[in-house]
């Protein structure tokens, strides 16, 4: 997943196959054309699957990922902006939930995810402060059918729009 930081130079995450990391390379110009070098944000073990990636209110990355580990949708939080030091990371949901996560940023400046669970119901998790260590408030949108991408932006009125697809009835 990628993003533009607060520099204007891209920022992307990744799940690292040989390592089995969460990783983050930060581009040191525009065109990223130099050559990044990478951060393990978390891992190893088979962890970061999904990740999706945002700037958040202070300017630093956020990305959601699935732990398939732990069969949980995760959250770090960068402390800087090329998420080069040690992440905030946090568990937002559990118990099978986090596949095909996408990240955003609310009018309230803290995080919202929309995410798949094994049983491929539609979840969003709403954070409730800007690193998603609080407790947020998780909500299941759609039951019918088995969810296998999403994707989440905020529209013009603040409140979040999803565009997922729908494997079991082929719908978008």
């Amino acid at each position: 997943s990628i993003a533009i930081g607060i520099n204007g130079n891209s920022i992307i995450s990744y799940y690292d196959e040989t390592g089995g990391s969460l990783k983050v390379a930060a581009c040191t110009d525009t065109a990223c054309t130099d050559t990044p070098t990478p951060s393990t944000v978390d891992g190893p073990i088979m962890i970061a699957f999904y990740t999706s990636i945002t700037i958040g209110a202070d300017g630093n990355p956020i990305i959601s990922y699935y732990d398939n580990t732990y069969k949980a949708l995760k959250v770090a939080a960068c402390t800087n902006p090329t998420c080069t030091d040690t992440a905030t990371i946090t568990t937002v949901d559990s118990g099978s939930a986090g596949q095909y996560s996408s990240i955003t940023i609310g009018p309230d400046g803290n995080p919202i995810i929309s995410h798949a669970d094994t049983d491929g119901n539609l979840k969003v998790a709403a954070c409730t402060n800007p690193t998603c260590t609080n407790t947020p408030t998780i909500t299941t949108i759609d039951t019918d059918g088995s969810v296998a991408s999403t994707s989440i932006t905020i529209g013009v009125e603040g409140n979040p729009i999803i565009s997922y697809y729908d494997a079991t009835n082929g719908d978008l």
